[in-house]
């Protein structure tokens, strides 16, 4: 029995949301990360693991509201879309932050199971359930590499149970 084109696809999307064989799983990368790190910060690099968590969130959050049939409010700004604070107030705020964000991923992986990807979007106008959980898929990856950096550069690599490459 061969499988469908749309059944590939959504595992390919499901396995880009995750971060599989490309990169390291998302939550494992980011599983040991407590308020210290998540705040920490480097000479010369605009951002800490928290204000890049919070922006990853915030887009991650716009585009599920789309997939969900919703139009949400266009920031102004896209600067509006990163925290002026570079950590959480305390450990259980970091927590929320960090859990709100893998369940946005948990979530997306579900519409890439379930959804009709060819599907239109109703207030994104040329764009595609697939399209969108492409672009999850690639902002998280993009800005999970350079929370790896930043963890490598503050000596905080690899996560328990390895990173690849190490």
């Amino acid at each position: 029995m061969t499988i469908s084109s749309q059944e590939a696809f959504s595992k390919a999307l499901i396995q880009s949301l995750i971060g599989e064989r490309g990169h390291l799983p998302i939550a494992r990368a980011l599983s040991d990360i407590d308020l210290e790190l998540s705040g920490r910060s480097l000479e010369h690099s605009p951002y800490t693991i928290y204000q890049l968590i919070s922006h990853m969130s915030y887009w991650q959050d716009f585009m599920l509201t789309h997939l969900r049939g919703e139009k949400p409010q266009l920031p102004a700004n896209v600067s509006e879309s990163w925290p002026t604070e570079v950590q959480a107030v305390d450990e259980a705020t970091w927590q929320d932050v960090l859990d709100r964000f893998l369940q946005g991923i948990d979530y997306a992986c579900e519409l890439a199971r379930t959804m009709n990807l060819e599907q239109p979007l109703v207030h994104f106008p040329g764009e595609t359930a697939a399209g969108l959980l492409r672009n999850i898929a690639s902002h998280n990856t993009y800005h999970l590499g350079e929370i790896v950096l930043l963890r490598r550069l503050f000596g905080a690599w690899p996560p328990p149970g390895g990173g690849y490459p190490a």
